[in-house]
């Protein structure tokens, strides 16, 4: 291998990663991914190939906190698995907010990363952890190019009426409107969905990305016009510990009657809800659809429940609906909950062939579906891979 692209989606305890094999000119391999998790307690490294071969495995305990040292530590990993003759052509970084300055991959510079830098008050949460990666390379290694994909980019297509939120114009000046997440998976299917559906990917799509942090997206032509997560990634579908959409009033209960600061419910919102609030159990959608506790099943009740109800919506936001997609992990492979999505949106012409379902399709609708109904499995790294390779 005579290039690599290295992928990292850094989290606050945790660094993923996919090395893609960048020597042919007209594709990239994925050849390895990892992690270094236990960040700040007990960091443990791990590298495989694609098929699950353990590649390296290390406990670093002795750097527990300090994310320069392991990330020299993943460095020196890669260029002796690219070999002598081969090089790191640059390093792309899932970063979860842009901003409205930012609605396309960029290579950081100084100026960039102090811009993504005053982005902070926004998202607290997410981008201190995103950004910690690349300031920490731009030490070790200055020359290497670093590529910045934002999950918000994709959504910059989002008409200004479907971002505004009904708050003083003060604060919507200030940044307080919808920005959408998840936009690189969105991007990655966008692309996938003319070799699936050619006819939906040139009309109305909605994309159902439903993992532990869910969503839907609406694309009309390709592009993005609604999505459900909007200031934060709280908002829209119950998650595996997000409560979804909520009524502030229940922020202004919790805050005046239980007197939950400003970090207890951060904690309650981002922690404690969800499916894993709501079961009691579990925030993962396999333990639930395996136990008998009615708890589980109201959990997995009340999932299915708000997607329909949700894509209701933003079907209605597209002006209709030709195409339903299931991708990340709970969409990819949790059957049930793709029948009962369905089931609920049959009034929008949905018809389920329950056998393609169980077998996990493609194309899970039936040939007299209105509505063409697809899993197609998503790829955010690749697509950061390819928007860094392009980009140097």
């Amino acid at each position: 291998m005579n290039g690599g692209i290295l992928v990292i989606n850094a989290g606050s305890s945790s660094i993923k990663f996919s090395l893609f094999d960048a020597s042919a000119s007209d594709a990239l391999t994925n050849v390895a991914k990892g992690q270094v998790e236990g960040i700040g307690v007990h960091p443990h490294f791990i590298a495989k190939t694609i098929a699950g071969e353990v590649l390296a495995e290390h406990d670093w305990d002795d750097a527990a906190t300090d994310r320069a040292i392991l990330l020299r530590r993943l460095l020196d990993w890669i260029n002796s698995y690219l070999g002598g003759g081969g090089r790191l052509r640059a390093v792309g970084h899932r970063v979860v907010f842009g901003g409205e300055r930012y609605q396309a991959p960029v290579r950081v510079t100084p100026d960039v990363l102090q811009a993504l830098i005053e982005l902070i008050p926004l998202v607290p949460l997410h981008q201190p952890a995103n950004l910690a990666p690349i300031q920490a390379l731009a030490q070790i290694d200055p020359e290497l190019p670093q590529i910045a994909c934002f999950d918000t980019a994709f959504h910059g297509t989002v008409p200004r009426l479907a971002r505004t939120y009904g708050l003083p114009r003060s604060l919507t000046e200030e940044g307080v409107q919808g920005y959408g997440f998840h936009g690189l998976s969105y991007e990655y299917i966008a692309g996938e969905l003319p070799r699936f559906d050619p006819q939906a990917a040139q009309g109305r799509a909605v994309v159902a990305h439903l993992g532990s942090g869910a969503s839907l997206c609406a694309l009309v032509r390709g592009k993005s016009t609604a999505c459900t997560l909007g200031f934060s990634a709280l908002d829209g579908l119950l998650m595996g510990t997000r409560p979804g959409h909520l009524d502030p009033g229940v922020l202004l209960y919790l805050l005046m009657e239980k007197q939950l600061d400003a970090k207890a419910l951060e904690h309650l919102l981002y922690q404690e809800s969800g499916l894993l609030g709501v079961s009691g159990i579990s925030n993962d959608m396999r333990d639930l659809l395996s136990s008998t506790h009615p708890h589980a099943q109201e959990a997995v009740d009340l999932f299915v429940y708000r997607a329909a109800r949700e894509l209701g919506s933003i079907a209605a936001a597209a002006g209709g609906l030709d195409a339903l997609i299931f991708t990340a992990g709970v969409g990819e492979n949790a059957a049930p909950i793709r029948a009962g999505i369905c089931q609920q949106a049959a009034w929008l012409g949905v018809e389920l062939d329950t056998a393609a379902n169980q077998a996990g399709g493609p194309r899970i609708s039936t040939a007299s579906s209105r509505v063409g109904v697809w899993v197609i499995p998503t790829n955010e790294e690749l697509m950061i891979a390819r928007h860094s390779i392009a980009l140097v």
